[in-house]
């Protein structure tokens, strides 16, 4: 029986959210149905560590074990180049013209962009897309939003399927007027979740490893360090509650470019004692255990995969009120959700659960018995497999062939 081909496509190939579910799916998609290929860019823009580009290669090896064919082509980048993005544009077609896939499925803005145009230019009978979040706020200006938004209402027309990470993801898509709420679906990123929930971890060694004291109340927040994930609004926060409480410790687990400058706000503010940045992570589960609270202050957000992991864990939340996060995190059952930008509220919800901890334990305890199976990985896979065979066997019943 022949092979059914796909190629995912995605701009950078990192060990951030969308990347790692990219990776994941591509990974744990049945082998035996499908022939995978996946293109990617060189993610020089991600300012990966050493280490995490270590992991990269190491993911590339157990790809190439399981005859996965990837493509990485220098000029697919993130930010905008008319050069660079012509190149990949003609790269990716010229690919899809050799391999002549049965479907594509695209990741991110940029990669949905240049691989979709390419993808319906080129006559694939399936397209589909995950944006992975958006580019609707907190970005770009709004002259810029609104090309980009008037460039996804037209991709729109040319993809079969937008799977949107969460219910909240969608419903922004659809107030932009980009789709019909027909031509979504709902595809929550996944996590390992029972093996993160039956995990083993020595909180006491890892304390000891970052030189944490015992009676320390560890705030954590993962991700990279870049402005849309708001982390000069922890910093801030962070004064107040260290002046009420000064045996509290902050945690940044990820790297990126805003590193010095986090420092040196949190010097100018005297709490830089009181501040690890721990950088990217191979660890970050028995890390994100060390963390009496997640905090996870995002000015946009599609999901927040570090959500899940957190409440499998049974750890209590405060996050912004913004994008996918509101679908994880309900006020008063799981965490507490404040306005993004807003320090003075972010530090008054860590302090209300330093102050009291039956609340904190009782917040963690509902989030980790309360999780939906659907977070889960092996049920995204199955999800995505679903689809792909409803989208093949919709194009075969309206009587076209596969070339």
């Amino acid at each position: 029986m022949k092979k059914t081909r796909i190629i995912h496509i995605i701009t950078r190939l990192d060990k951030g959210g969308s990347a790692e579910t990219t990776f994941q799916t591509v990974y744990l998609l049945n082998h035996k149905k499908y022939e995978l290929f996946l293109i990617r860019g060189l993610s020089e823009e991600s300012n990966m560590s050493n280490m995490e580009r270590e992991s990269v290669e190491r993911d590339l090896s157990r790809a190439e074990a399981k005859s996965i064919k990837v493509f990485a082509l220098p000029s697919l980048v993130r930010r905008l180049s008319f050069k660079n993005d012509l190149l990949a544009f003609f790269s990716i077609y010229r690919l899809i013209k050799r391999i002549r896939p049965h479907i594509v499925h695209t990741h991110t803005s940029k990669a949905g962009l240049l691989g979709r145009l390419a993808a319906f230019l080129a006559g694939v009978p399936v397209i589909i897309h995950t944006p992975h979040g958006h580019v609707f706020h907190s970005y770009y200006g709004p002259f810029m939003t609104r090309i980009f938004v008037i460039a996804e209402r037209i991709l729109s027309s040319m993809t079969d399927k937008i799977a949107a990470l969460t219910n909240r993801e969608r419903d922004e898509h659809l107030e932009q007027g980009v789709a019909s709420i027909e031509k979504y679906t709902i595809i929550h990123s996944g996590v390992m979740l029972q093996q993160i929930m039956n995990m083993n971890i020595d909180v006491k060694t890892g304390k000891k490893e970052f030189g944490i004291p015992e009676n320390s109340n560890v705030i954590g927040v993962v991700g990279r360090l870049v402005p849309i994930k708001g982390h000069k609004y922890l910093i801030s926060a962070a004064k107040r509650i260290i002046k009420e409480f000064d045996n509290t410790v902050f945690m940044f687990v990820g790297d990126g470019y805003l590193e010095s400058r986090l420092e040196k706000q949190a010097e100018a503010l005297g709490i830089r004692k009181n501040i690890i940045f721990a950088g990217w992570r191979n660890d970050v589960i028995e890390v994100l255990d060390l963390f009496d609270i997640l905090v996870l202050p995002s000015l946009n957000e599609g999901m927040g995969k570090v959500l899940i992991e957190g409440m499998a864990l049974g750890k209590p939340i405060v996050a912004s009120r913004v994008g996918g996060i509101i679908d994880l995190v309900k006020n008063g059952d799981n965490g507490i959700l404040v306005s993004p930008r807003d320090s003075d509220a972010l530090g008054e919800a860590i302090l209300t659960l330093i102050r009291n901890k039956k609340l904190a334990q009782g917040l963690g305890e509902y989030g980790k018995d309360n999780i939906s199976p659907e977070y889960d990985t092996f049920v995204m896979i199955r999800q995505i497999e679903d689809l792909y065979e409803r989208l093949l066997s919709k194009f075969t019943s309206s009587g076209r062939q596969f070339t």
